[in-house]
Formats: structure tokens, sequence, C-alpha cells
């Protein structure tokens, strides 16, 4: 996965993930937080440097906060020094959706979970080798796996 990668599938479609989740807004609601409803399925935006994963480097797996979906391993996260978790690569190909964001005057690309369509983040191509890429998530919107 690189740049080019990225740009293709945010204008052409995304793979087809490896399974759906979809809910009502009133399971939603009930299913997460104010905050993590607000990031996940109003693509909110956690202020820097405040979310629980932005320091933390233990190993283990990072899934989406909405379905349990596994998105990263801890191995290709990495301090960006922006104030969000950072990952080279998702976990599988799959996973993540990426969708042209032109919101605020900017040209980006937002990432979203491509099972349940909660919103992660962003992604840059400004991140480490070999991607290149960073993958610039809300803790709110992802958990590690082994502390569910």
């Amino acid at each position: 996965m690189n740049w080019n990668d990225v740009i293709e599938y945010a204008a052409k479609g995304n793979p087809q993930p490896p399974s759906r989740v979809q809910l009502s807004e009133a399971e939603w609601k009930e299913r997460l937080s104010t905050e993590e409803y607000h990031i996940l399925r109003q693509k909110g935006t956690e202020r820097a440097f405040t979310g629980e994963y932005c320091e933390r480097h233990e190993p283990g797996l990072y899934g989406c906060r909405g379905c349990g979906t596994p998105l990263f391993d801890s191995t290709v996260k990495f301090e960006s020094g922006t104030g969000w978790p950072s990952f080279a690569a998702p976990v599988a190909d799959n996973v993540i959706q990426y969708i042209m964001d032109t919101s605020y005057g900017m040209r980006r690309v937002e990432v979203q979970c491509n099972v349940c369509d909660g919103h992660l983040g962003h992604i840059f191509p400004d991140g480490p080798k070999p991607t290149g890429l960073r993958y610039c998530i809300n803790s709110a919107s992802i958990k590690k796996l082994d502390e569910v």
C-alpha cells in the first residue's frame, strides 16, 4: 500500500470488506459513548494530544471501537508529533476505506472502518518508510483489542 493506491481507492472505490456491520443510529448511540458517537458516526475529531492512545505504545492490535474489526498492529504505530495516534499501515488492505474529503477548504483523504463505516481519521503521505503513509487516527475511534 502506498499513496498512489490510497488515491486510486478514494477515486475509484474501495476493496470488499471482510464483513459488514450495519446498525441503526439508535443502536449506535446505545453502543457508543457520546464522544465515540460524535467521532465515529458524525466525523468529529478529538483535540490533539488528548486521546487515550496518543502516547501509548504497548504491543497489540487496535480495532475499530464501533465494531471490533482489527485495524492496526502496534508494530506500525509511530510517534508523529501530531497529537493523534499514527500508524504506517493497516493489518489488511480491505479493513480501511478511503474517501476524498474536501471539507473546510482542504483536500484530504478520510479513512473509515470498511466494516461499519465508522470515521477513524485521515491519511497523509508523510509517514515513515516503507509505506510513506501516516494514518492519523482518533483514539476514541479505536481500542486495544486485548483490553476489551
